[in-house]
């Protein structure tokens, strides 16, 4: 695998700017009776298109992911594992910076995110919270409404203390 140093900068300059048109960094909530305190909270960097060539080119520089086709043609290279996120999306796109507000904005929230997950933040009350009101943040004004809002979030935690859950 590549080190991120080692990423051409014309490679990396063109990826980022793509991205920076494309892609997206995304938290989701899913209501889990499995789960102790009912959620399961999922990472996502992706970046959709037509043509899997460009993205193709993202997975073999960033060393992680994987594609993924829908029905009507559009792919999809998806990241979601929070190690892979935390060792290579993140230093991809702190040594190839985002040019737009809007993105250089939604890394920042999404970093923060990312890191109260590696803390294991999300298994406390106080945390699950924090990065509930995080995620509001994230892709702010696309017009599109979230499953599970702040507040549905904080009926459904199922526990009685801000202690960890294990």
């Amino acid at each position: 695998m590549k080190n991120i140093k080692d990423i051409p900068v014309h490679i990396g300059w063109y990826i980022a700017g793509f991205v920076d048109g494309e892609g997206s960094f995304n938290v989701s909530f899913c209501n889990r009776p499995d789960h102790k305190n009912m959620w399961k909270t999922t990472l996502t960097f992706n970046v959709a298109q037509r043509d899997k060539t460009v993205l193709a080119l993202i997975k073999q520089h960033l060393g992680c992911g994987r594609l993924q086709a829908r029905k009507d043609g559009v792919w999809y290279y998806v990241v979601s594992n929070p190690q892979a996120i935390n060792e290579r999306v993140i230093p991809f796109f702190t040594r190839f910076k985002f040019l737009s507000a809007k993105s250089k904005r939604n890394f920042m929230i999404f970093k923060q995110i990312v890191r109260k997950m590696l803390d294991k933040e999300h298994l406390t009350r106080k945390g699950l919270h924090e990065i509930a009101v995080l995620r509001e943040r994230l892709n702010e004004n696309r017009g599109r409404r979230r499953k599970y809002t702040v507040k549905d979030i904080e009926k459904g935690i199922h526990w009685k203390s801000s202690e960890t859950i294990r």
